[in-house]
């Protein structure tokens, strides 16, 4: 009885204080004058004689607020300058933003936005959010109302939002998200270390809260700006300080799920280094299944726009712990599933199957042999399928790609037997990919080099030689001293014959067509100089005698279409080629008639055709422009053309066929050196464009016995496609640009759901010289309805086609519609 009657503690007794000093605060608030500065200043001293705003409970924090909502509705002759800031700045930090906010956005505020904007910022720069920060982590807050913790999080993450919209974006620097965000990363890093503390003195804390901020703040794509001040901290940090590593765990691993991605994403873009990696995130894949599916899924095989050092990070960091190997050789197994279906690499864009082949190639640098030796059976499986599909592309980056990834697991799984090897031209890209089976240390800092810097330090990882190579260099047999000293004693006595005057016999070029015809299929054809020189002057000889040539026109071409080289004779293709175009523009008509004719035999390999396809092209082309004439100053001065050699890409010379029309079109006002000339001449193509168009289009849906367009022969189709989209825009202005147009319309609509992306794109070239070449006019009369539905479809195409030139080449062609309705609304009916 006698220790109830006892008088209270000193902590009673004080915090009674500060609760009749908070209410006699709130009450002079309600009147202006002197007294009013007292009050203020004894909240102050009783909130530091309580031992500040941590040791505030629960009735004494709700009494602060009160005064602080107080003195913000308070008329500004009642709150002395400086001392009511500093009320604020001293007082509870998660009350104090609250209630900063609320006067913020409220109508009624005695305050004036800058003023509390500008309490705000004080806030910031005096290290108030870090103390929110902490005072949220402490176990009494963590027992607390999770309504108010939610509301807390967004206003630290939005607070820049918030001051934007009231100031209407003119706010202080300091509120800008590029600077607001590393000074949160700061407060973050500040609270960590306070967090660390706790655990070295055995004290419990929380860092859930830190880890909702740090995901909310990734998630609204500030990702960047928090994790660029957060990861080189935490990266010397965690070198060597086993605490700071579980920190590290716990503040990923309590991340909510619903920001994880962004989160793990951000901290796979920014570490310097898969073990890095490893020491910031630690098992968080086995762990959290969200994290495992971004990584081992997402990041993979859903997405294809992250750099090489990020999928070396990404890969690195699985491999770097026997728990996480287990997860690399199942990302393996999804990838070459990807990789080796047919239906990925027809529908997937080019980006996408580079992406997953480097995927393949770092996963197979990180394998070891007795995981080599688990999974060859599925290894060997799956890149026998991936290369078949790869190869039956119609893109040459595509079929590259496919040798490259084949070569490298067959060298991979195969160490002692015979390995994969095809014949392909080496670029950076293949050199990029080769040089990654060579595994990245562990220390080297990852993020993506300059260009020039890349490619220097891929040249410099190739030349690496396993050591039995290097020993069999080193391995030729070397001879005594005195047996090779008498071998070279017995060759004095040998003089040589002088041949410096000695000159190379020129073998006489045939003068007449008729005897090159004899050279290439006679009885001379054995005379192996003989045929070189025919093969040489055979251009020649068909431009300087068009009459000769006309005679024996469709045999000659006959004889160019099989021909086969029968010696190294250097740029043979070339020459040949340039022959049949020579002979097809000296007699178009039957010439063209014949090759059109043989595209659709049978009995003929696909380099034929799109032997014939290329022919067609180059000799259009040549027909289509006007001659050069007039004397020039320009030496080097040539007729532009486009060529079409065996193994280009046609889309390519078609668009290069349209940057030359629009330059030709192209005025240009200035003083110089004399130009060429263009002469007056008429189009030679006006009269012959139907017989190299139509026939090529007339039977492409009828499969032979070993020729299928429609089948598996679609690189021949693409490379038809493409030749038609020339041969139309190169009708401009010709008689039968109007039936062709229309044609080629109906040939575009049957094919184009091709599953191919370079047919596609050729049905797509078509679009656009239909635009080009034919009249307003006669699309409209002619044309009115399907072009309506090739609008429609050309809108799907930008829209939903995954290969980006089908995208691009709609958009062009829905472009020069819309021109077309503008030029035609313009003119004056």
């Amino acid at each position: 009885m006698a220790a109830a009657l006892e008088p209270p503690g000193p902590g009673l007794a004080l915090h009674a204080g500060l609760e009749s000093v908070l209410r006699e605060a709130v009450t002079a608030l309600g009147r202006a004058g002197e007294g009013l500065v007292a009050a203020l200043g004894a909240v102050r001293a009783a909130l530091a004689a309580a031992g500040g705003p941590a040791a505030l409970g629960e009735r004494e924090r709700a009494l602060f607020g009160a005064f602080l909502r107080g003195l913000a509705r308070a008329p500004g002759a009642a709150r002395p300058e400086g001392l009511w800031q500093r009320c604020f700045l001293e007082g509870p930090p998660g009350l104090v933003l609250c209630v900063l906010l609320e006067a913020l956005g409220s109508a009624g505020s005695g305050l004036d936005p800058r003023e509390i904007v500008g309490v705000l910022e004080q806030f910031l720069q005096q290290g108030r959010v870090s103390a929110l920060l902490w005072e949220v982590c402490q176990p009494q807050a963590q027992a607390g109302c999770l309504e108010l913790q939610g509301a807390l999080l967004n206003k630290i993450v939005c607070l820049p939002e918030h001051v934007s919209n009231k100031l209407q974006g003119k706010n202080p620097p300091v509120f800008f998200p590029q600077n607001y965000f590393p000074l949160l990363g700061d407060a973050v890093l500040q609270v960590l270390e306070k967090i660390c503390d706790s655990l070295r003195g055995g004290l419990d804390c929380s860092i859930s809260f830190v880890s909702h901020v740090l995901g909310k703040v990734c998630v609204h794509g500030w990702q960047k700006e928090i994790l660029g001040v957060l990861v080189p901290r935490l990266t010397d940090l965690t070198k060597s300080d086993c605490i700071w590593q579980r920190i590290c765990w716990q503040l990923v691993e309590r991340v909510p799920d619903r920001w994880m991605e962004a989160v793990v994403l951000g901290f796979v873009q920014r570490a310097p280094g898969a073990d890095v990696l490893s020491r910031l995130l630690g098992n968080l894949v086995v762990k959290n299944k969200k994290a495992q599916f971004v990584v081992a899924q997402k990041m993979l095989l859903l997405q294809y726009g992250h750099t090489t050092a990020v999928l070396q990070n990404l890969l690195g960091y699985l491999s770097l712990d026997s728990v996480r190997r287990t997860l690399l050789l199942r990302v393996l197994q999804d990838l070459l599933e990807t990789w080796s279906s047919s239906s990925a690499v027809k529908h997937s864009p080019v980006e996408q199957q580079l992406y997953i082949s480097k995927a393949i190639l770092i996963c197979l640098s990180h394998l070891k042999e007795p995981e080599i030796a688990s999974c060859r059976q599925e290894l060997l499986t799956s890149m026998m399928e991936g290369v078949k599909c790869h190869l039956e592309s119609s893109l040459p980056q595509l079929r590259r790609l496919g040798m490259v990834v084949a070569e490298s697991i067959s060298l991979n799984i195969n160490t002692e037997g015979p390995v994969l090897k095809f014949e392909y031209e080496e670029d950076d890209e293949t050199r990029e990919l080769k040089s990654l089976l060579v595994q990245t240390p562990s220390f080297y800092v990852v993020p993506s080099l300059p260009d020039d810097d890349r490619s220097e330090k891929t040249g410099a990882a190739l030349p690496l030689v396993p050591e039995s190579n290097e020993k069999s260099y080193t391995a030729a047999p070397v001879m005594p001293d005195e047996e090779s000293n008498a071998e070279l004693d017995s060759d004095d006595d040998l003089i040589p014959y002088d041949m410096s005057e000695d000159k190379e016999l020129k073998i006489k070029a045939p003068l007449y067509i008729r005897d090159c015809i004899e050279v290439l299929t006679g009885s001379r054809s054995e005379d192996v100089d003989k045929w070189e020189a025919t093969v040489k002057a055979l251009e020649s000889l068909v431009r300087r005698n068009p009459a000769a040539a006309r005679e024996v026109s469709v045999e000659l071409a006959k004889i160019l279409l099989h021909l086969e080289e029968k010696t190294r004779i250097e740029g043979f293709v070339e020459l040949r080629q340039r022959a049949q175009v020579a002979v097809l523009t000296t007699d178009p008509i039957p010439v063209a008639k014949y090759l059109t004719s043989q595209f659709y035999s049978l009995n003929y390999s696909l380099r034929q055709r799109m032997d014939i396809l290329d022919v067609l092209v180059l000799a259009a082309q040549e027909l289509s422009c006007p001659k050069f004439h007039g004397e020039t100053k320009h030496s080097g001065v040539q007729k532009p053309c486009i060529q079409l050699l065996p193994g280009s890409d046609s889309s390519k010379g078609w668009r290069r066929i349209v940057d030359e029309r629009i330059k030709s079109k192209t005025r240009r006002f200035a003083t110089g050196q004399s130009r060429v000339e263009l002469a007056s001449c008429p189009n030679e193509f006006n009269c012959v464009a139907g017989y190299f168009f139509f026939p090529l289009i007339q039977h492409f849906d009828r499969p032979l016995t070993t020729f299928d367009l429609l089948g598996e022969d679609h690189l021949v189709l693409g490379r038809l496609v493409h030749t038609l989209a020339v041969l139309m825009y190169l009708a401009v202005n010709t008689v039968a640009v109007t039936a062709m147009g229309k044609a080629l319309l109906e040939f575009v609509w049957a094919l184009r759901f091709h599953t191919d992306s370079y047919v596609r794109q050729g049905l797509l070239s078509c679009i656009s010289s239909l635009l080009l070449s034919v009249p307003v006019e006669r699309i409209l009369a002619d044309m009115t309805e399907e072009l309506l539905e090739t609008q429609s479809w050309l809108g799907d195409v930008m829209e939903k086609d995954p290969d980006g030139d089908c995208r691009r080449l709609a958009l062009q062609n829905l472009l020069l519609m819309e021109n077309l309705k503008k030029k035609l609304e313009a003119v004056p009916s």
